[in-house]
């Protein structure tokens, strides 16, 4: 067990210098950290199981002269594996959790709004379910509590309102129609990142970066017509999710040139905003279905009982506050182009998956469209970091 704690507490420590824009390139729709941190040394997690193991255990030991990890050492002998492999043992653990917790949010999302149609509820539990976590990782000195003044308070709170209505706008995307479907949408998040850096920061990139945009519209646009779960509503909330997260970032290159306090890395700006989003959502959630609550969710422990409905309820939520977590970790190892290629890999897995789970049929047409546009998001990262 004390083994077990120490392994987390040296994995919590990866995430630093979080940015809610990428790279060094003007402008960018997903989140992306500062130069890639080094990989924590694990003399701390040897040190404190020393003295309940009969087998001493070693180190890993990085420097000019030796790049070797020590997983066990006793008179006779010791096991090592050199310092490479491990790195590259925890960034496949990093990006295989990404992808996994990333598909089983979707999954289980859409599961949990089939049974349960409040997209907004929905919005709001999975947003409710990350503060306690995380109040408990501050709570116990797991990972440092942020100090933030008031001036740090009003620049996080106008990304706050973006990443609730971002985040809403996906949920119920996803509620509307086929995930697939959203997914592809979601791809064309670039294009509005592209329009909304303008608009508000006055940046205007090379030719080749707009042209890489034609692309993904054209996909988009494609799988719009023949799509076979089409619906209008998860159309219009995609795009508007796609408008908020790129708000998000414009936002966030605006006014968060510094950090906005103290112990403000990548995990507690994501707590931040999350609870930041929670207090925002949550009287637009009792607004626009809190008099519908009680006999929708009558309805539904009808059909699915209490306890699976809360249970999955919960279960969604901590996919999506985990997944979040890991994504930033995760982005905090790699350069921004092999980032690039692993999310378009993640969203044509969550597609494929949810499409198998789902039994949702895409139409050949639609399968195409959204291969341009999934590919397109790829084109277009790649551009904006040889274009600069």
């Amino acid at each position: 067990m004390r083994t077990t704690l120490t392994l987390f507490l040296a994995f919590s420590d990866v995430t630093s210098g979080f940015a809610l824009s990428r790279g060094t390139s003007a402008m960018s729709s997903r989140p992306l950290l500062a130069k890639p941190a080094q990989f924590a040394p694990l003399v701390r997690m040897q040190d404190a199981a020393a003295s309940a193991a009969p087998v001493e255990e070693g180190t890993c030991i990085e420097d000019e002269a030796i790049e070797e990890c020590t997983l066990a050492s006793w008179d006779a002998g010791k096991i090592t594996v050199p310092m490479s492999m491990v790195k590259q043992a925890k960034l496949f653990a990093l990006i295989f959790g990404w992808f996994f917790l990333n598909v089983m949010y979707n999954i289980s999302n859409k599961r949990v709004q089939n049974a349960f149609p409040m997209p907004w509820m929905m919005s709001l539990s999975s947003l409710f379910v990350g503060v306690p976590w995380v109040m408990l990782l501050w709570a116990t000195g797991i990972r440092k509590a942020p100090e933030i003044p008031a001036e740090g308070w009003k620049k996080l709170a106008p990304i706050g309102l973006t990443h609730a209505i971002g985040h809403a706008g996906s949920v119920i995307a996803l509620g509307a129609g086929a995930v697939s479907f959203a997914q592809t949408v979601k791809a064309a998040e670039p294009v509005f990142t592209c329009v909304m850096s303008y608009i508000v920061l006055g940046t205007v990139f090379k030719w080749q970066v707009y042209a890489s945009l034609f692309p993904i519209i054209a996909g988009v646009s494609i799988a719009s017509l023949k799509e076979l779960s089409f619906t209008y509503k998860s159309l219009y909330c995609a795009l508007i999710s796609n408008v908020a997260f790129a708000s998000r970032a414009v936002l966030s290159k605006l006014t968060m040139d510094k950090p906005v306090g103290k112990n403000m890395d990548a995990a507690n700006l994501y707590g931040i905003l999350t609870i930041m989003a929670f207090l925002l959502t949550l009287p637009v959630a009792l607004y626009m279905e809190g008099g519908a609550l009680a006999s929708t969710w009558a309805a539904s422990v009808a059909v699915v009982g209490t306890p699976w409905l809360i249970k999955n309820i919960i279960i969604n939520g901590l996919y999506y506050y985990l997944y979040n977590e890991v994504a930033f970790m995760t982005l905090n190892q790699v350069a921004p182009i092999t980032h690039s290629i692993a999310n378009t890999v993640k969203r044509v897995a969550i597609i494929v998956a949810t499409c198998i789970v789902f039994q949702n049929p895409m139409s050949r047409i639609g399968v195409i469209g959204s291969s341009i546009a999934i590919a397109g998001t790829f084109v277009y990262s790649y551009a904006k970091q040889k274009f600069k």
